[in-house]
């Protein structure tokens, strides 16, 4: 659960030590699935994911063949500024990005859910863990935060995860895998909620994720450089010492840059 690429040193000694990992890093794989997940099988060893949306889809692959799969619907809230606009967006404040809708999470990660560089990392992640095409990963906003994610196999069928946005459940599920633990936890009331709503990403104002797409289909260092870059930016914006729009700004650059090598 370490924050930032240097989870990949922890991962990859608790792997040679012969250990499953209960993985809640996404950087390590975005910056270096090419040595762990290698390294997970030459080892034996299960990599568990706990973001609640890959727990979902994982959860959602049990019983089912692989080779069935046809993509990944992997969901998203669209953060704290959904529907906003890049003028709208150019006096976002630290205070402002911090407020997450749903979910409750450390100072990184509700950042890059605002700017939904989260959810392009979480693409290149599905990428590793599921071992997909990052284009055989669609993101589908979900506001109300209630299916953390869906697959669709071949034949149409959707098999999905429901249930109240509490990371207790994906971490408990992780832990006790393959077993399910009872939870007190808030039950989803289907009365109550409703309605459920969906509509596509926005990849021209929060051009993050489209970003991320980029460097998983360019693959190599792309995606190290993305997470440096966003990493880089992101501390540069808690800092107050750029402005909101200025980390995908730089993520933006550092790739341009690299593609023009």
């Amino acid at each position: 659960a370490v924050v930032g690429m240097i989870g990949i040193r922890p991962t990859i000694e608790a792997i040679k030590a012969g250990k499953d990992i209960a993985l809640a890093n996404k950087e390590t794989l975005v910056t270096a699935g090419h040595i762990i997940m290698p390294l997970a099988k030459k080892m034996g060893v299960s990599i568990l994911p706990v973001d609640s949306e890959h727990s979902a889809i994982f959860q959602s692959l049990q019983g089912n063949d692989h080779g069935a799969l046809h993509k990944i619907l992997l969901t998203a809230s669209g953060g704290p500024f959904r529907g906003k606009k890049s003028e709208e967006l150019m006096e976002i404040k630290v205070e402002d990005a911090l407020k997450h809708p749903n979910w409750s999470m450390g100072r990184k990660i509700t950042i890059d859910s605002s700017t939904m560089v989260n959810k392009g990392l979480e693409v290149i992640e599905a990428n590793w863990l599921f071992n997909v095409d990052v284009d055989q990963v669609q993101v589908v906003v979900q506001p109300q935060s209630v299916i953390h994610s869906m697959v669709q196999y071949v034949d149409g069928s959707i098999i999905a995860q429901l249930g109240c946005p509490d990371m207790r459940l994906p971490i408990q599920y992780a832990l006790y895998y393959p077993e399910r633990k009872p939870m007190d936890i808030a039950r989803l009331d289907f009365a109550k909620l409703a309605s459920i709503t969906f509509e596509a990403p926005d990849m021209v104002n929060f051009k993050g994720l489209a970003l991320a797409y980029k460097a998983g289909r360019r693959g190599g260092n792309l995606p190290t450089i993305l997470n440096a870059a966003n990493e880089f930016a992101v501390a540069q914006f808690l800092g107050r010492k750029c402005a909101f729009l200025d980390i995908t700004d730089m993520i933006e650059k550092a790739i341009q840059e690299l593609s023009e090598e």
